[in-house]
């Protein structure tokens, strides 16, 4: 039997949405994506929405709509999955990356002011695997140097920091609802601001560039084909009206692999913060110093043999082979992302893990560390 690394959530509220939209004469630009984006708006408390066909997309358009082209640096972190420094770098701006704290695993709020030159013009901080532990200081620093925020909350749908909600932090904010994510529309993602003008240029640019008077073929600006279906705005407005269920379902499945592995010396067990209300979007675990970046490949290769899917998250984004080429990166440039990247292990996480496999799980992992210890 193979335990898979992630899995939707998926019922059949969710089909008899998608099946009612197919039924209709709307499969794109219709009601269903209105619905959408204003149960955006009411579930993360911002004003306005901007669905769009990935949170990749919704990253470039943000930074488009904020005027970043070439030229222009825009910090980040290395410790995130690649589109948060390539959206970056398709609007023409440089990624300049700093390091991140050893435990929230976000951006080190104190390296961030060292990294601003005149040439800085946003910041795109990552609420990693959910947790917007930081975001607070982060917004402060961007406000006294005049940046903008591009909150890169693909991750986090859900969360808060001290009461409040993830995606309200930033300039703009934007969600991606993969199938591995909280909820998902198959494909796809959103914008949030509260900026009307920002919410006019982003619905402008996902489609083709067209007047915001809404003219048939009148197009005043260079545009994309980013628009969300209303196929996946039904997908995404069934999951959305479960998410405190859901939610609730993978903080169990997370509170298992925590007593399970409580007395696990060899390994940082992931827990939230103080003054974080996670919503778990993956569970990874990191190995103890002790063990090299070649036991962390082998105990993942050993886990994958037995059954279990199991991932490296992630590889920091500066080793990344064009991007180090690119901008000259090299190992040793930001060394505690690289510590925490070489020991990174993500369990299999999702609702329909029962208590039996994340015990098996656990058991095989305790397992494989027995035989690298020896």
């Amino acid at each position: 039997m193979q335990i898979y690394l992630s899995r939707p959530d998926i019922t059949e509220k969710e089909i008899a949405g998608v099946v009612a939209v197919l039924r209709s004469p709307n499969l794109s630009l219709g009601p269903k994506l209105t619905e959408f984006e204003g149960a955006l708006t009411r579930y993360v408390g911002r004003r306005r929405a901007v669905a769009v066909n990935s949170g990749t997309s919704g990253l470039f358009l943000s930074l488009l709509a904020l005027g970043i082209g070439a030229g222009d640096e825009v910090i980040t972190t290395p410790f995130s999955f690649v589109a948060s420094a390539t959206s970056i770098m398709m609007t023409g701006a440089r990624p300049v990356f700093v390091d991140i704290d050893p435990v929230s695993l976000n951006l080190h709020p104190d390296a961030i002011e060292a990294a601003i030159t005149p040439r800085t013009r946003a910041i795109v901080p990552v609420e990693v695997f959910g947790n917007p532990a930081g975001f607070d200081a982060v917004c402060e620093i961007a406000e006294r140097h005049g940046l903008s925020v591009v909150e890169d909350s693909c991750e986090a749908l859900g969360s808060a920091l001290h009461g409040r909600r993830a995606g309200t932090f930033g300039t703009l904010s934007v969600f991606g609802f993969y199938p591995n994510k909280q909820i998902t529309t198959g494909e796809g993602g959103a914008i949030l601001t509260d900026d009307e003008a920002l919410v006019d240029r982003c619905v402008s640019l996902r489609n083709q560039g067209r007047s915001a008077a809404d003219r048939w073929l009148l197009h005043e600006r260079l545009g994309y084909n980013f628009r969300l279906s209303d196929i996946n705005c039904a997908l995404g407005l069934a999951q959305l009206a479960r998410i405190d269920e859901i939610k609730a379902a993978r903080a169990h499945v997370a509170r298992w692999y925590q007593e399970m592995l409580a007395d696990e010396d060899r390994l940082i067990v992931p827990a939230a913060p103080d003054g974080v209300e996670l919503s778990w979007f993956v569970f990874v675990v990191r190995l103890a110093e002790s063990f090299s970046p070649d036991d962390r490949d082998r105990l993942l290769d050993e886990m994958r043999r037995q059954k279990i899917q199991v991932s490296n998250y992630f590889p920091p984004i500066h080793l990344q082979p064009f991007i180090a080429a690119r901008y000259g990166y090299g190992p040793g440039d930001f060394p505690v992302c690289e510590q925490v990247a070489a020991r990174t292990v993500a369990l299999p996480f999702h609702t329909q893990l029962s208590e039996e496999d994340v015990a098996f799980v656990c058991g095989v992992l305790r397992g494989v560390l027995d035989t690298l210890h020896r």
